[in-house]
């Protein structure tokens, strides 16, 4: 016959680590539901990465004059003529002041001779168009139409 005593110290070892193995088989659930998490904030932080990379390449064009940074597209002011932007941003502003209105970024392409059926020819303009905007030299209307400054 069996010992009663021990019999009993199974069975409450047994209930032990039955309940071990429930609070493990949770908190291994709650470890992969996290894990799946983070792998999701890898591949968001990788694209933010990527955006702000490509954003900080194109945000500010300049060059060196003289061992300096200077802006190569400089903002509008009294003594900035329109003959110190680059050739290719000089054009795109004829082809605004030329319009009878406000133009689109794909009336502006068609001027130039850009393919604009293709939208990667056509988005490195409209940066253009918009760097023009942010320097002062062109306005954005509300709806997306360039024209010239008063």
């Amino acid at each position: 016959m069996l010992d009663p005593e021990l019999l009993e110290r199974i069975a409450t070892r047994r209930a032990e680590l039955d309940d071990l193995e429930e609070q493990l088989v949770k908190q291994l659930a709650g470890v992969r539901v996290e894990r799946d998490e983070l792998v999701v904030a890898e591949r968001v932080l990788e694209r933010v990465s990527d955006q702000l990379a490509d954003d900080r390449a194109s945000a500010t064009p300049s060059g060196q004059v003289g061992g300096q940074a200077v802006m190569l597209i400089p903002h509008r002011a009294q003594d900035v003529e329109e003959t110190m932007l680059p050739q290719d941003y000089q054009r795109i502003l004829a082809v605004v002041r030329q319009a009878a209105g406000p133009v689109k970024a794909r009336q502006v392409g068609e001027g130039l001779g850009i393919d604009v059926s293709v939208r990667a020819k056509l988005e490195p303009l409209r940066g253009k168009l918009v760097r023009l905007v942010d320097r002062g030299w062109l306005r954005k209307l509300p709806d997306g139409r360039f024209t010239t400054r008063l």
